[in-house]
């Protein structure tokens, strides 16, 4: 079985009352009238303090409601300039955002989330993903007044007190850290001195790069301009605005001009100043200085879970580069890379922290992640990159979809597939998985139904992402749905009735060799039967033909195979990777992965036909029967095959088969017609 789908409140230090913080509310449709803003705070005791659970937060004054679109670098301003007005020298406090009436769609048993921010110190770095991450989380932001001065030192056993007590509050749940620049700096702080504390780390543009950044030449000179000049510099300009000085002037309308821009913006770089004066940031340069030189010393002893998020266009800090040598120096890291985002990625509208948590598989409410408990499912924004991803492929393929009545009728359209689980859907796998991205968006968007796939572990192998272009090459699979092949994952999904997807060829079926197109290669002894009885799952046997009319093999394995020097890529690309059916001989235990060449065609059409359901309910005690379970599996596997072989006679009959003859029927039709096919 392989490669399959498409991927409470925390305690805090705090004195007797809660201590209010206006800022500017951001917009909610569902926001309750008694709440008139969406921000609670509590105000720490001194760093000398003695931890104690925090009161029950409540309603900060009321705030302005910004209506519009989602909240990016402009908000982000003037409500942190609204923060940093009362004049306010300290200590350093915890505050949360209440989202749409609080925690009232949390999930069950979220763990804590404490933002520690950047240079800036205000504690909204997050403040386009509240709404989002509050659902996942019970999420803390540390607020740094202005004129606050507490030492780095200070700061890191802040943050160890409040960990301490969440620790207390919930053991068996893990802390999120999400640290920005210097903020990342505390956070491995706190991991490298509470090596016994369940922590994820979620490190954004970290500042260990100070000493080779440009940060480091910048503060030397910064008593020489006078404030508020220290802010026209082009490093904090990009601090601001991510890279909009690097946008072009568009005559079309679609777009503003670099003047617009620069104009619109002006106002928050006054507002800037209030935020950032010249001492707050020389303090802060200082703080980043020695954050870099005593985390750097420390990494060997960070065995955390961690994730570092790196702008390729950071202005600031070499992000980039940092991330490559964080990932070879921690034990348990990985990289997303942002090749086109700058210093500010929180705030820049294309990025979506909750999304790329949940794509790195890094989102768990447990010691160890449950794919299948903690799954989330896609968000319409998440359910329509997945569309974009294959949509060049579905708009090449135009697929056709069939499905089987109970009375043994063929229709078009998915009407014979059960609205309930638990259902199993076992068939062919094309090669290279060509039909994973069309099979399950397409059920999803036609039915309403989400499928679950049992992937291959290579999915989710830290060498596989290290091997591909893009580490984030498989996160839409782990979003989507996809979970690791094994025994238990099988058994949890059914348990709960999902739609579980189940390819029995595995990888040796997706990379099959040439001359092997529609030929299954399945174990000889059932191997998902008794568990689909087991729940009283209905058997969905299906077919998918159509990879032959898209491409030719050029190289296949037994090519590679002949080619100097191959095996140390294929070891590369399986020394890591757990093994499947180490008990089984010959082809069935091949499951390793390997590269195949391919030479595009002009492109065919896919064609899906699911087959008449299988019912096992009421059967669990005749299926325990070895010879029965396994006459019910090959009927499975000949359905299976019937499947295809009616798929590949009747597609003959299409007089749309072909791209060319779809384009002349849209052209004369509309581009949304609906393209005819076969009778089936």
């Amino acid at each position: 079985m392989a490669a399959a789908a498409a991927a409470a409140t925390p305690s805090a230090v705090a004195p007797p009352g809660p201590r209010p913080l206006a800022v500017r509310a951001q917009p909610c449709a569902q926001r309750r009238r008694a709440l008139p803003s969406r921000w609670t705070a509590s105000a720490s005791a001194s760093s000398r303090g003695r931890a104690r659970p925090r009161p029950r937060p409540q309603p900060a004054s009321p705030a302005t409601v910004v209506s519009g679109r989602r909240s990016g670098v402009r908000e982000y301003v003037e409500a942190a300039r609204e923060m940093a007005r009362r004049p306010d020298g300290g200590p350093p406090r915890w505050f949360s955002p209440l989202e749409c009436g609080g925690a009232g769609g949390r999930i069950p048993g979220a763990p804590t989330l404490l933002y520690l921010p950047g240079i800036d110190g205000v504690g909204l770095g997050l403040i386009r993903h509240h709404e989002r991450l509050a659902k996942m989380f019970d999420m803390w932001c540390l607020h740094i007044p202005v004129k606050d001065r507490t030492t780095f030192e200070r700061l890191v056993e802040y943050v160890e007190r409040t960990v301490r007590s969440e620790r207390s509050r919930a053991p068996d749940r893990p802390v999120y850290l999400v640290g920005e620049s210097v903020g990342a700096c505390i956070a491995l702080a706190v991991v490298a001195r509470n090596r016994d504390t369940d922590f994820v780390l979620i490190l954004v543009n970290p500042g260990t790069s100070f000493h080779r950044s440009q940060l480091q030449s910048l503060s030397a000179c910064l008593d020489l301009v006078p404030d508020p000049f220290h802010l026209s510099t082009p490093q904090f300009l990009n601090f601001l605005a991510g890279n909009f000085m690097k946008m072009r002037p568009t005559s079309d309308g679609a777009g503003q001009a670099l003047s617009e821009i620069t104009t619109g913006l002006l106002p928050s770089l006054m507002y800037l100043a209030d935020i950032l004066p010249k001492e707050s940031i020389v303090w802060k340069m200082k703080m980043l200085r020695t954050a870099s030189s005593f985390v750097n010393s420390r990494l060997h002893a960070i065995k955390a879970q961690t994730l570092v998020l790196a702008s390729g266009s950071d202005e600031l800090l070499p992000s980039r580069e940092e991330a490559e040598r964080l990932n070879g120096t921690l034990q348990n890291c990985r990289i997303r890379h942002f090749r086109d985002n700058g210093h500010k990625i929180l705030l820049e509208d294309e990025f979506d922290l909750a999304t790329t948590i949940k794509g790195a598989g890094y989102y768990r409410r447990s010691r160890q992640t449950d794919f299948v408990s903690d799954y989330l499912p896609p968000t319409p924004d998440e359910l329509e990159k997945a569309i974009d991803r294959d949509r060049v492929l579905t708009y090449a393929t135009d697929p056709v979809m069939l499905s089987t009545l109970p009375d043994g009728k063929i229709v078009r359209g998915l009407a014979g597939l059960p609205r309930e689980g638990p259902v199993l859907l076992v068939g062919y796998h094309m090669l290279m998985g060509f039909e994973l991205g069309p099979l399950v968006t397409g059920v999803l968007r036609s039915t309403g139904i989400h499928i679950r796939g049992l992937a291959h572990p290579f999915l989710f192998s830290k060498s596989s992402e290290q091997l591909m272009p893009d580490s984030s090459a498989h996160d839409l699979h782990r979003i989507m749905g996809a979970v690791p092949v094994t025994p238990v994952n099988f058994y949890k999904l059914l348990s709960e009735k999902q739609f579980v997807l189940l390819y029995p060829g595995g990888a040796r079926e997706a990379l099959h060799r040439k001359g092997e197109e529609y030929k299954l290669f399945w174990p000889e002894q059932s191997e998902f039967v008794r568990m689909a009885s087991r729940f009283g799952a209905t058997i969905i046997p299906f077919g998918a033909v159509g990879e032959d009319d898209i491409c030719d093999m050029l190289l296949d394995y037994n090519d590679f195979l002949k080619l100097p020097f191959y095996d140390i890529l294929d070891k590369r690309l399986n020394e890591d990777g757990l093994k499947l059916r180490t008990d089984f001989t010959g082809e069935i235990k091949n499951q390793d992965m390997h590269p195949v060449v391919l030479t595009p065609k002009v492109p065919g059409r896919f064609y899906f036909v699911f087959g008449k359901p299988i019912e096992t309910r009421g059967r669990e005690k005749e299926l325990r029967d070895k010879e029965k379970a396994q006459h019910l599996y090959l009927h499975v596997k000949s359905e299976v095959e019937s499947c295809l072989k009616y798929l590949k006679e009747k597609r003959e009959e299409d007089p749309y088969r072909s791209i060319l003859h779809r384009l002349l029927y849209q052209a004369a039709h509309g581009s949304d017609a609906e393209v005819p096919t076969f009778e089936p």
